[in-house]
Protein backbone atom coordinates (compact mmCIF):
# COMPACT_ATOMS: atom_id res chain seq x y z
CA UNK A 1 0.00 0.00 0.00
CA UNK A 2 1.26 3.44 -0.84
CA UNK A 3 3.05 5.03 2.13
CA UNK A 4 1.23 8.32 1.49
CA UNK A 5 -2.18 6.63 1.70
CA UNK A 6 -1.25 4.84 4.91
CA UNK A 7 0.00 8.09 6.44
CA UNK A 8 -3.23 9.85 5.47
CA UNK A 9 -5.42 7.15 7.03
CA UNK A 10 -3.41 7.17 10.25
CA UNK A 11 -3.43 10.94 10.35
CA UNK A 12 -7.20 11.25 9.87
CA UNK A 13 -7.81 8.45 12.36
CA UNK A 14 -5.56 10.13 14.90
CA UNK A 15 -7.37 13.45 14.47
CA UNK A 16 -10.71 11.68 14.91
CA UNK A 17 -9.58 10.09 18.16
CA UNK A 18 -8.18 13.40 19.40
CA UNK A 19 -11.32 15.41 18.70
CA UNK A 20 -13.58 12.65 20.03
CA UNK A 21 -11.65 12.53 23.28
CA UNK A 22 -11.71 16.33 23.48
CA UNK A 23 -15.49 16.44 23.06
CA UNK A 24 -15.99 13.72 25.66
CA UNK A 25 -13.83 15.64 28.13
CA UNK A 26 -15.62 18.92 27.41
CA UNK A 27 -19.06 17.34 27.83
CA UNK A 28 -18.08 16.19 31.32
CA UNK A 29 -16.10 19.27 32.28
CA UNK A 30 -18.78 21.77 31.26
CA UNK A 31 -21.89 19.69 31.91
CA UNK A 32 -24.77 21.69 33.44
CA UNK A 33 -26.37 19.99 36.38
CA UNK A 34 -30.17 19.81 36.02
CA UNK A 35 -32.20 19.83 39.20
CA UNK A 36 -34.09 16.52 39.29
CA UNK A 37 -37.22 18.42 40.39
CA UNK A 38 -37.27 20.20 37.03
CA UNK A 39 -37.26 16.92 35.14
CA UNK A 40 -39.90 15.48 37.47
CA UNK A 41 -42.19 18.47 36.93
CA UNK A 42 -41.73 18.29 33.16
CA UNK A 43 -42.76 14.64 33.28
CA UNK A 44 -46.08 15.63 34.84
CA UNK A 45 -46.84 18.54 32.50
CA UNK A 46 -48.90 18.05 29.29
CA UNK A 47 -45.81 19.03 27.24
CA UNK A 48 -47.93 20.93 24.74
CA UNK A 49 -45.55 23.90 25.05
CA UNK A 50 -48.52 26.21 24.57
CA UNK A 51 -47.10 29.05 26.67
CA UNK A 52 -50.37 29.63 28.53
CA UNK A 53 -48.40 29.71 31.79
CA UNK A 54 -46.48 32.75 30.57
CA UNK A 55 -43.17 30.92 30.18
CA UNK A 56 -41.39 29.56 27.08
CA UNK A 57 -42.77 26.05 27.00
CA UNK A 58 -43.17 23.38 29.66
CA UNK A 59 -39.44 23.14 30.41
CA UNK A 60 -39.31 26.91 30.89
CA UNK A 61 -42.21 26.76 33.33
CA UNK A 62 -40.71 23.84 35.26
CA UNK A 63 -37.41 25.70 35.60
CA UNK A 64 -39.23 28.85 36.75
CA UNK A 65 -41.09 26.89 39.44
CA UNK A 66 -37.92 25.33 40.81
CA UNK A 67 -35.49 28.24 40.42
CA UNK A 68 -37.65 31.34 40.61
CA UNK A 69 -40.57 30.27 42.76
CA UNK A 70 -43.22 30.57 40.04
CA UNK A 71 -46.71 29.55 41.12
CA UNK A 72 -47.44 25.84 40.96
CA UNK A 73 -50.91 26.29 39.42
CA UNK A 74 -50.11 28.15 36.19
CA UNK A 75 -50.50 25.20 33.83
CA UNK A 76 -53.99 25.82 32.46
CA UNK A 77 -54.12 22.69 30.24
CA UNK A 78 -53.03 20.49 33.14
CA UNK A 79 -55.71 21.81 35.45
CA UNK A 80 -55.92 21.21 39.17
CA UNK A 81 -54.47 17.68 39.05
CA UNK A 82 -51.19 18.88 37.54
CA UNK A 83 -51.12 21.84 39.94
CA UNK A 84 -51.39 19.41 42.86
CA UNK A 85 -48.61 17.22 41.46
CA UNK A 86 -46.27 20.18 40.95
CA UNK A 87 -46.97 21.39 44.49
CA UNK A 88 -46.21 17.92 45.85
CA UNK A 89 -42.89 17.80 44.00
CA UNK A 90 -41.96 21.19 45.41
CA UNK A 91 -43.07 20.20 48.90
CA UNK A 92 -45.56 23.05 49.24
CA UNK A 93 -49.26 23.22 49.94
CA UNK A 94 -51.51 22.79 46.85
CA UNK A 95 -52.93 26.02 45.48
CA UNK A 96 -56.42 26.08 44.04
CA UNK A 97 -56.52 27.02 40.37
CA UNK A 98 -58.62 29.81 38.99
CA UNK A 99 -62.12 29.44 37.63
CA UNK A 100 -62.33 26.88 34.84
CA UNK A 101 -62.63 28.62 31.49
CA UNK A 102 -63.53 27.69 27.92
CA UNK A 103 -62.98 29.38 24.55
CA UNK A 104 -65.96 30.75 22.62
CA UNK A 105 -66.46 32.30 19.20
CA UNK A 106 -67.94 35.80 19.48
CA UNK A 107 -69.24 35.96 15.94
CA UNK A 108 -72.32 34.52 14.26
CA UNK A 109 -71.64 36.09 10.88
CA UNK A 110 -71.29 32.91 8.85
CA UNK A 111 -71.36 32.57 5.05
CA UNK A 112 -75.13 32.98 5.01
CA UNK A 113 -75.52 35.87 7.44
CA UNK A 114 -72.53 38.05 6.60
CA UNK A 115 -71.71 38.99 2.97
CA UNK A 116 -68.23 39.36 1.46
CA UNK A 117 -66.85 42.51 -0.14
CA UNK A 118 -64.66 40.62 -2.58
CA UNK A 119 -63.27 37.14 -3.26
CA UNK A 120 -60.06 36.50 -1.35
CA UNK A 121 -57.67 34.05 -3.01
CA UNK A 122 -54.49 34.64 -1.03
CA UNK A 123 -52.70 32.74 1.72
CA UNK A 124 -55.05 30.76 3.94
CA UNK A 125 -54.31 32.81 7.01
CA UNK A 126 -56.48 35.39 8.75
CA UNK A 127 -53.58 37.77 9.37
CA UNK A 128 -52.69 37.74 5.67
CA UNK A 129 -56.32 38.36 4.72
CA UNK A 130 -56.57 41.19 7.24
CA UNK A 131 -53.65 42.99 5.58
CA UNK A 132 -55.41 43.01 2.22
CA UNK A 133 -57.90 45.88 2.47
CA UNK A 134 -58.89 44.84 5.97
CA UNK A 135 -60.19 41.43 4.91
CA UNK A 136 -62.88 40.29 2.51
CA UNK A 137 -65.77 40.39 4.97
CA UNK A 138 -68.16 43.30 4.76
CA UNK A 139 -68.25 43.42 8.55
CA UNK A 140 -64.81 44.67 9.58
CA UNK A 141 -65.25 43.07 13.01
CA UNK A 142 -66.39 39.61 11.90
CA UNK A 143 -64.60 36.28 11.58
CA UNK A 144 -62.52 35.95 8.40
CA UNK A 145 -63.10 32.19 8.40
CA UNK A 146 -59.62 30.99 7.39
CA UNK A 147 -58.99 28.90 10.48
CA UNK A 148 -55.91 30.57 11.94
CA UNK A 149 -57.35 30.00 15.42
CA UNK A 150 -57.90 26.33 14.60
CA UNK A 151 -54.28 25.91 13.52
CA UNK A 152 -53.10 27.63 16.71
CA UNK A 153 -54.84 25.11 18.98
CA UNK A 154 -52.38 22.40 20.09
CA UNK A 155 -55.14 20.25 21.58
CA UNK A 156 -57.32 19.71 18.48
CA UNK A 157 -60.10 21.46 20.36
CA UNK A 158 -61.26 23.47 17.33
CA UNK A 159 -62.39 22.82 13.79
CA UNK A 160 -63.82 24.85 10.94
CA UNK A 161 -67.54 24.45 10.32
CA UNK A 162 -69.13 24.20 6.90
CA UNK A 163 -70.63 27.64 7.48
CA UNK A 164 -67.22 29.34 7.55
CA UNK A 165 -66.99 29.80 11.33
CA UNK A 166 -64.71 27.98 13.79
CA UNK A 167 -66.23 25.53 16.24
CA UNK A 168 -64.86 24.93 19.74
CA UNK A 169 -64.91 21.30 20.89
CA UNK A 170 -65.46 22.11 24.53
CA UNK A 171 -64.55 18.76 26.07
CA UNK A 172 -61.07 19.13 24.54
CA UNK A 173 -60.60 22.84 25.24
CA UNK A 174 -58.03 23.57 27.96
CA UNK A 175 -58.47 27.37 27.88
CA UNK A 176 -54.82 27.84 26.96
CA UNK A 177 -55.77 31.06 25.16
CA UNK A 178 -53.71 30.47 22.01
CA UNK A 179 -56.78 30.82 19.80
CA UNK A 180 -57.52 34.16 21.45
CA UNK A 181 -54.08 35.57 20.69
CA UNK A 182 -54.09 34.08 17.16
CA UNK A 183 -57.26 35.86 16.00
CA UNK A 184 -56.60 39.25 14.33
CA UNK A 185 -60.27 40.23 14.75
CA UNK A 186 -60.46 39.52 18.48
CA UNK A 187 -63.56 37.35 18.23
CA UNK A 188 -62.15 34.49 20.34
CA UNK A 189 -62.64 34.84 24.08
CA UNK A 190 -62.22 32.80 27.24
CA UNK A 191 -65.29 32.76 29.47
CA UNK A 192 -66.14 30.81 32.65
CA UNK A 193 -67.49 27.33 32.02
CA UNK A 194 -70.39 28.31 34.26
CA UNK A 195 -71.41 31.00 31.76
CA UNK A 196 -73.96 29.47 29.41
CA UNK A 197 -74.93 32.63 27.51
CA UNK A 198 -72.66 35.14 25.79
CA UNK A 199 -72.93 37.82 23.14
CA UNK A 200 -71.87 36.52 19.73
CA UNK A 201 -70.72 39.84 18.30
CA UNK A 202 -67.85 42.29 18.81
CA UNK A 203 -68.98 45.03 16.42
CA UNK A 204 -68.71 48.55 17.74
CA UNK A 205 -71.16 49.85 15.14
CA UNK A 206 -74.90 50.06 15.68
CA UNK A 207 -78.22 50.15 13.91
CA UNK A 208 -78.24 50.44 10.13
CA UNK A 209 -74.45 50.09 9.81
CA UNK A 210 -74.61 46.65 11.40
CA UNK A 211 -77.65 45.46 9.47
CA UNK A 212 -75.98 46.27 6.17
CA UNK A 213 -73.14 43.83 6.83
CA UNK A 214 -74.62 41.14 9.10
CA UNK A 215 -78.09 39.74 9.71
CA UNK A 216 -77.28 38.58 13.24
CA UNK A 217 -74.98 41.34 14.46
CA UNK A 218 -75.76 43.32 17.61
CA UNK A 219 -77.26 46.71 16.70
CA UNK A 220 -76.80 48.21 20.16
CA UNK A 221 -80.54 48.61 20.68
CA UNK A 222 -80.10 48.25 24.51
CA UNK A 223 -83.26 46.13 24.78
CA UNK A 224 -81.40 43.32 26.57
CA UNK A 225 -80.04 45.74 29.17
CA UNK A 226 -83.44 47.32 29.82
CA UNK A 227 -84.56 46.74 33.45
CA UNK A 228 -87.86 45.42 32.12
CA UNK A 229 -85.97 42.63 30.35
CA UNK A 230 -83.23 41.95 32.91
CA UNK A 231 -84.40 43.43 36.24
CA UNK A 232 -81.45 41.86 38.04
CA UNK A 233 -79.06 44.26 36.28
CA UNK A 234 -77.17 41.29 34.87
CA UNK A 235 -76.54 43.15 31.60
CA UNK A 236 -75.26 46.64 31.03
CA UNK A 237 -74.19 48.46 27.89
CA UNK A 238 -70.50 49.02 27.28
CA UNK A 239 -70.34 51.29 24.27
CA UNK A 240 -72.64 49.77 21.66
CA UNK A 241 -72.38 46.23 23.01
CA UNK A 242 -74.07 44.57 25.98
CA UNK A 243 -71.82 43.30 28.76
CA UNK A 244 -72.95 40.44 30.98
CA UNK A 245 -72.25 41.27 34.62
CA UNK A 246 -73.81 38.27 36.33
CA UNK A 247 -73.13 35.23 34.13
CA UNK A 248 -75.48 32.95 36.07
CA UNK A 249 -78.47 35.29 36.38
CA UNK A 250 -81.83 33.70 35.65
CA UNK A 251 -83.08 36.59 33.53
CA UNK A 252 -80.35 36.18 30.89
CA UNK A 253 -82.66 33.78 29.08
CA UNK A 254 -85.17 36.62 28.80
CA UNK A 255 -82.50 38.73 27.11
CA UNK A 256 -81.93 35.93 24.60
CA UNK A 257 -85.64 35.85 23.80
CA UNK A 258 -85.94 39.63 23.47
CA UNK A 259 -82.88 40.19 21.27
CA UNK A 260 -84.28 41.20 17.84
CA UNK A 261 -81.16 40.12 15.92
CA UNK A 262 -80.55 36.88 17.87
CA UNK A 263 -77.03 38.00 18.70
CA UNK A 264 -76.77 36.01 21.92
CA UNK A 265 -75.33 32.50 21.91
CA UNK A 266 -76.54 29.77 24.26
CA UNK A 267 -73.82 27.16 24.86
CA UNK A 268 -74.84 23.51 24.69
Amino acid sequence: MDIVLISSILGIGGLGLFFGASLAYASRKFAVEVDPKIEEIIAHLPNANCGACGFPGCSGYAEAVVKSGAKTNLCTPGGQSVADQVAEIMGVAPVAGGEKMVAVVQCRGDNENAPKRYHYAGITNCHAAQILMGGDKACVYGCLGLGTCVEACPFNAMKMGDNGLPIVIEDKCTACGLCVSACPRGIMKLIPVAQKIFIGCVSQDKGKAVKEVCKVGCTGCTLCANPKTTPSGSIRMKGNLPEIINVTADDLEKAVEKCPTKSFVVRN
